[in-house]
């Protein structure tokens, strides 16, 4: 009897052992921190995790080259292809992986450098040493030359193989309000979607856009939006389509704030909602 009081009671000890050890580990893998394989991936990795085909082509414009991003979508089809224009530092990896982004909707995208070979010793918006420095060389281009850039990406886009023919345009900060510039050189664009830009001074740009515009705008952002209603005249003048859309506690820069992981949930909602808008435009226009 005593043998199997002993026994029974020194199987009781492993069993309670065992569970306080079961508990003990699960409680730790609970306190463990986040591993690297659940932190979200930078705009640059996202772009090399991509399955689209990137390339970059190089455009002949005057004696200057310029280089421009191009992803095309996984389509068996002919798609309809937009340029995008970067925002005042340049084509930077957040540019660059939303024409990723939106090529995966089913679009060519093509985002033009248009800080291309614009100084000396600089080929592309990576060459320079920080991005105040692409800032102060965006600011210093000829609203001529940067017209002549974007004709040159549009006349490719047009005659691309697997291209519709049908060409729209989307610009961010500086180049939101070189895609209502823009809207004001060329008659032949599908539309222009403005995302936090100005439009032009004076009403007789206004009288040369044959396209819709779309305005995206962030509510705390008055510097922008307090030239709304300027364009909005000039527009209903010139008998054009401007539809302008404010989303709330938003920001300047919602669509790249919005897409990084640590964004507020104003931004996060403003970013959501305007691609929802911007895909349903641009498939229905």
């Amino acid at each position: 009897m005593k043998s199997y009081a002993y026994l029974l009671t020194t199987l009781c000890c492993i069993a309670l052992f065992s569970c306080k050890e079961q508990s003990k580990t699960e409680a730790n893998a609970k306190e463990e921190p986040m591993t690297e394989a659940t932190t979200p991936m930078s705009f640059a990795e996202q772009l090399d995790a991509s399955p689209r085909h990137h390339e970059w082509v190089t455009l002949e414009v005057g004696d200057k080259e310029l280089y421009t991003f191009v992803v095309y979508p996984e389509k068996s089809e002919q798609v309809k292809t937009v340029m995008v224009i970067h925002e005042n530092r340049g084509l930077n990896d957040w540019a660059r992986y939303f024409a990723d982004q939106l090529a995966a909707k089913g679009y060519i995208v093509l985002a033009p450098d248009l800080l291309s070979n614009a100084q000396p010793g600089i080929e592309k918006t990576t060459d320079f040493e920080d991005s105040d420095a692409a800032r102060e060389a965006i600011y210093a281009l000829s609203p001529e030359g940067v017209t002549k850039d974007l004709d040159a990406v549009f006349a490719f886009a047009k005659a691309m193989d697997a291209g519709n023919g049908a060409v729209a345009v989307a610009g961010f900060c500086w180049g939101g309000s070189q895609t209502f510039r823009y809207a004001t050189n060329n008659p032949d664009l599908t539309s222009a979607h403005v995302f936090y830009g100005t439009g032009p001074k004076g009403a007789e740009a206004y009288t040369k856009i044959k396209s819709p515009v779309y305005g995206y705008y962030g509510g705390n952002d008055n510097r922008v939006n307090s030239t709304i209603d300027s364009s909005k005249i000039y527009m209903q003048e010139a008998k054009a389509i401007y539809e302008p859309v404010i989303y709330e506690g938003a920001g300047h820069a919602f669509m790249r704030r919005g897409a990084e992981a640590d964004s507020d949930a104003a931004n996060k909602a403003a970013h959501d909602r305007a691609w929802d808008r911007l895909l349903d435009l641009l498939e229905n226009d």
